[in-house]
């Protein structure tokens, strides 16, 4: 009963003999060397919006997918602290411009004295001149025109110190008044960004946050980009980046449609390595629209690195370590030079001819 399947084996083995025997012979074909990379969608200059005030995000008008202009407000973060300050600021900046009008108190007490001090000056200095004529006719005292001209003297710098005394208080007074114009600024400023404003026009493609979020100042609320200008973010083993040039021809399957190809172009290496993904970042641009993509989808994606029309090629299981070769006649192994590398096969640029016979690698 057991002879059935010792033929059977025996004839396996015969015609895997025969097969190892016979070997292949190069063929002549076209190749392509291609690179896989992992990746997801992005959109390229894509940016954030981020909360530039601490707040309770209320009047959200936006959806993943949502168009919107310039200068659109699409979000308010409700920041009572924001606008009193501002009010705050305004009442400061109104005392200010008070303070430097003819009728603020310190100025009209100021000018009052400085009046006051002009007219005694007139009778002091008329009243010194007289002593002085006086006292040289003798009819006067020695101390009583010495009192006379302190008298005078004193009046004068009294007068001066008053002027002074307004030139520092219209000084001081304009020194608040610019600080309280900048803290009013400052505040409007501040104020305005309960306002969230989209600073250039774009589509939704993430929101981060909800109406009813508690933001902090910094916080993400939504990513914006054009979504015309999709690109894909690859990351490449370091193995193979050296390989891999701007310019480059792609091929592109979406997780979400593995049935269809797209076509797409190496635009840009990052030069840095990312360690992150322990890879290199490239991005690649495609050569036509995307409908319906959404941001972040996962992908897969052959680089084409290399390619050649009617090469020398042989099976790469035939390639041995350091290149090495199993000729039918030869009782070494032959070397050989590669070329463009395969899923399937390499490129034989020297070191073995067409009619040579390739034998399978010994075990």
């Amino acid at each position: 009963m057991r002879f059935p399947y010792l033929f059977v084996s025996i004839l396996t083995f015969v015609l895997f003999s025969c097969n190892q025997e016979k070997g292949t012979k190069p063929v002549i074909k076209d190749i392509k060397e291609l690179i896989f990379a992992s990746g997801e969608l992005k959109w390229k200059d894509s940016y954030n919006i981020i909360a530039q005030t601490d707040g309770t995000l209320s009047d959200m008008k936006f959806e993943v997918g949502t168009t919107l202009n310039s200068g659109a407000v699409i979000a308010k973060i409700d920041n009572p602290t924001n606008i009193n300050n501002t009010q705050s600021a305004a009442a400061l900046l109104a005392i200010a411009n008070e303070n430097l009008s003819s009728n603020a108190p310190a100025i009209q007490q100021v000018e009052a004295n400085i009046q006051f001090l002009e007219n005694k000056y007139q009778q002091d200095k008329l009243q010194a001149e007289r002593y002085t004529r006086l006292f040289q006719t003798q009819s006067i005292s020695k101390v009583e025109f010495e009192n006379s001209q302190l008298t005078f003297s004193n009046t004068l710098s009294q007068l001066n110190a008053a002027k002074n005394q307004k030139q520092l208080l219209l000084q001081q007074a304009k020194q608040q008044q610019i600080s309280s114009k900048t803290q009013v600024l400052n505040s409007e400023v501040n104020q305005a960004y309960n306002q969230v404003i989209v600073p250039q026009a774009g589509t939704v493609i993430k929101k981060m946050k909800n109406t009813g979020d508690f933001v902090r100042k910094g916080d993400i609320i939504a990513v914006i980009a054009d979504a015309k200008r999709i690109e894909a973010v690859l990351n490449v083993d370091e193995n193979s980046i050296d390989k891999v040039k701007v310019g480059q021809r792609v091929f592109v399957k979406l997780n979400t449609n593995k049935d269809k190809v797209y076509n797409a172009t190496i635009s840009e290496i990052e030069a840095a390595f990312d360690e992150s993904t322990q890879s290199f970042i490239c991005k690649v641009l495609f050569d036509e629209t995307l409908n319906n993509s959404l941001y972040g989808t996962q992908l897969e994606a052959n680089i084409l690195v290399g390619e050649k029309k009617n090469a020398l090629l042989i099976p790469r299981l035939n390639v041995g370590f350091g290149n090495k070769v199993n000729v039918k006649g030869k009782k070494e192994y032959v070397s050989i030079t590669p070329g463009i590398v395969s899923t399937e096969y390499v490129e034989v640029l020297a070191g073995i001819g067409k009619e040579d016979i390739i034998l399978p690698l010994k075990k």
